[in-house]
């Protein structure tokens, strides 16, 4: 792949950077460096003028939004908390899947909690995602926003539930809690940014079609 311009991919650490190596691969794209091993924020690839930088998932649809890089990978979650303004979003890619839910400590009466007009405290990095949902349901929630250990709110008492990710549900079981609401299921997207897609058109546009062709190929 010839590319007169650089690229720049934002992803971040750990399963969606996982899950994404095969779509890059699909583009032509490889990270010449393990980036689990290294400390370094911006890596090479073997594509002289398409480099990946590895940002907070929460922070890719802002480098991307702001020009920081012209396409990225974010999950639903983060998009949703984003607002997505100023990006494209081209393709669900359907990686890194889970699910948003409410959790509660083991023995909490949730149901008789979430009665129409009641009041909960809910814990969770997903303000604008928990907010709709109780707002749905009639319930009124005081949020406390907290970016790490979100298990440790309701066994302390500061909060009477958790929204949070949900895969496999083994944390949540390790620390005495249960899921007791599912409220959407995540996946991660690509997104590009729109100035991006008029200045490097040709570029992106490749990288788009090759990652559209992978998740196809990959769902037949």
């Amino acid at each position: 792949m010839t590319i007169a311009t650089p690229v720049t991919i934002a992803l971040s650490k750990g399963r969606i950077f996982e899950e994404t190596v095969p779509l890059l691969a699909a583009a032509g794209i490889a990270v010449t460096e393990d980036v689990e091993k290294s400390r370094k924020l911006i890596f090479d690839t073997n594509q002289p003028h398409v480099r990946v930088v590895l940002v907070r998932a929460s922070d890719v649809p802002v480098y991307v939004q702001y020009g920081g890089a012209d396409l990225g990978v974010s999950g639903l979650d983060s998009l949703i908390e984003h607002g997505g303004q100023g990006l494209y979003q081209p393709l669900d890619l359907q990686i890194a899947r889970c699910r948003v839910s409410v959790a509660v400590r083991n023995g909490f009466d949730y149901a008789h909690a979430v009665k129409q007009g009641a009041r909960l405290r809910i814990a969770t990095k997903y303000p604008e995602i928990a907010r709709h949902f109780f707002a749905k349901k009639g319930v009124h929630v005081d949020m406390v926003k907290l970016y790490g250990s979100m298990e440790l709110a309701p066994l302390t008492g500061m909060a009477d539930a958790i929204v949070d990710l949900v895969s496999t549900g083994n944390t949540l079981k390790a620390n005495d809690l249960v899921e007791v609401e599912p409220i959407m299921d995540i996946s991660s997207r690509l997104v590009v940014n729109q100035a991006s897609l008029k200045l490097k058109q040709a570029p992106l546009r490749h990288i788009i079609d090759a990652f559209a062709q992978a998740v196809a190929a990959k769902n037949n």
